[in-house]
Parts: structure tokens; sequence; C-alpha cells
């Protein structure tokens, strides 16, 4: 894998479609994907700008999630990360790669989808860490319908909003009378925010719901001290993608860049947001789209 700070064509920095075809069952695996998403493992180099944090992470199994993860223990900070019960096995490997970069890691089993399952997550966070510093909201569901609004179910509807909405709200709800002064919300949007695909209705509606989300607490909090921002990633090749989307073959050809992103190329934007340096950054939306043009 490419070094973090190598200046290579950015087109050509990591792989490009067509990719094999694949498919795999919710919520998908790291291990089978062709190729391999990077994380971070081999490249990412930390310079203690989270020295001394503690942060709340959901959905740092694998993906985005894990490359946050990595890059935030790199950079000094404890973790405590949630995943699904049955991504046990992929939530090890992250435990690891905090615990390798010699700091904390706290890995909890829950469904965000549940008030008191969140609140559980926060209490477990200050009984480790007894603050909470910084809380990142990443876990998200998405299942591609393409057969149009009448295949959505009910169901995946409410899955769908509970677990990109419901579960953001909760958490950061509870986790706020923990934060200090100086602490930070960042939430997981997406480029779904503004540029909708048909066959996603019901997960783009959440992300813009989080774009206004982030931009109304921010000024909410701003007299507290806290900062609230979100990072919008374009296509991002994780183990979502080969468990809800139809055809992975060319996935992320259609970003101006030729390909999709990596895990850990959405890290660093994490990490600044994070840092003091971005004392002055609230309300703000970091689009990280590989050229995809954003309001």
């Amino acid at each position: 894998m490419p070094e973090q700070n190598e200046a290579r064509d950015p087109g050509a920095k990591h792989p490009e479609p067509d990719f094999p075809h694949q498919e795999q069952q919710h919520p998908g695996w790291t291990g089978p994907m062709d190729p391999p998403p990077d994380h971070g493992e081999e490249s990412y180099r930390g310079s203690g700008l989270l020295g001394g944090l503690k942060a709340v992470l959901t959905g740092g199994d694998s993906g985005i999630g894990r490359a946050v993860a990595l890059a935030f223990a790199r950079e000094g900070a404890d973790v405590l990360f949630t995943h699904l019960p049955e991504e046990e096995e992929e939530a090890g490997q992250t435990r690891s790669l905090i615990e390798d970069a010699g700091r904390k890691a706290v890995s909890l089993a829950c469904d965000i989808r549940e008030e008191e399952q969140c609140r559980k997550v926060v209490d477990r966070a200050v009984a480790e860490f007894e603050r909470i510093d910084i809380l990142v909201n990443n876990a998200a569901y998405q299942m591609s319908q393409p057969d149009g609004i009448g295949a959505i179910s009910t169901e995946q509807f409410d899955r769908v909003m509970r677990t990109n909405l419901y579960g953001m709200f909760w958490l950061t709800k509870m986790a706020l009378p923990h934060m200090p002064r100086g602490g930070c919300v960042i939430n997981s949007t997406s480029v779904q925010a503004y540029k909708p695909s048909p066959h996603l209705l019901d997960y783009a509606m959440t992300k813009g719901a989080i774009v206004t989300f982030t931009q109304g607490l921010a000024q909410m909090m701003a007299s507290d001290g806290i900062r609230v921002n979100a990072v919008a990633p374009g296509p991002v090749w994780t183990p979502l993608i080969p468990a809800t989307m139809p055809d992975t073959a060319e996935f992320g050809k259609q970003s101006p860049l030729g390909r999709p992103a990596q895990p850990a190329e959405m890290a660093p934007a994490y990490v600044f947001l994070a840092s003091p340096q971005a004392s002055y950054i609230t309300a703000e939306i970091v689009n990280a789209t590989g050229g995809t043009p954003l309001p």
C-alpha cells in the first residue's frame, strides 16, 4: 500500500475498477473482499494530534470506522467502538490495531437502534474513560432497492432510520453531558445527502438529515465549547458495498478520480476535525468525494 505522505497521482494511488463481481450477506466482511480494503495498517503514521483524548466511535469493526479507530489510536487517543454482535471477529481485528498502537481499546457489541443500547455505550465509555472528548457517529445501514420506492419495505425503512438517525441522536444526547469544553462530535454523512441515488432513496434521506442535524447542533453547542462537524464521503470500498449493492464491478468508476476511496483516505478528515488544529471549525461538512462537486 502507498505511504500516507507519498505524493502520487490520486487517481492511481489505489486499485481502480473493474473489480471482480462479489456478493456477501449483510453486514459484510473484510476478508473476502477483492481487492482488500486499506485501513492504513501499513501506511498511517501518527504525530500526536490526539494525545490523551478519549474517543467513542460507532461502527468501528470495519471500513471507515476501522480506519478512523486506527488513525485515532496512532494519534494518541484511547478508543471505545461499537459493532454488531455478529461482527465480533472483525471487531477483534480493530481492537488489535488500537492496542498495537499502544492505546486502550474497548469494543462493545450492541445495536444502536435501541435507546437503552445507546445508554450502555455511553455508560461504558464513562466507566472506562471518565469523559468523552470525541464522539464519532459513523454506524449506518443501507440496502439498495433498484426496483423503486415500492420495494422499500417498512421493515427496511425503519431499520435505516433507526440506525442512521435515532442512534446518532440518542448517543449524542447522552454523550454531551460527559464532554468537556473542547470536545467534539463528528458525524458521517455522504455524497448521497446532496446527490441521491434513486436505489438508495431511504439511505440518502438520512444522510441529508445528518447534514441538518450537524449544522443545527453546532450552533446549539458553540457556547458550551463543543464543536460539531461531519464528513461526507463519496464511494468508499468497504464491506457494506458487496453486502448491499447489486453490482460491485464498476463501483466508484463514476467518481472524477475514476475509482472508489479506500477507508484509509477518509480517516485524516476525521483526525483533523477531532484535533485542536480545527478549533475554529464547527458546523462544517468536509466533502471527501473524489472530485464530485457538492454545495
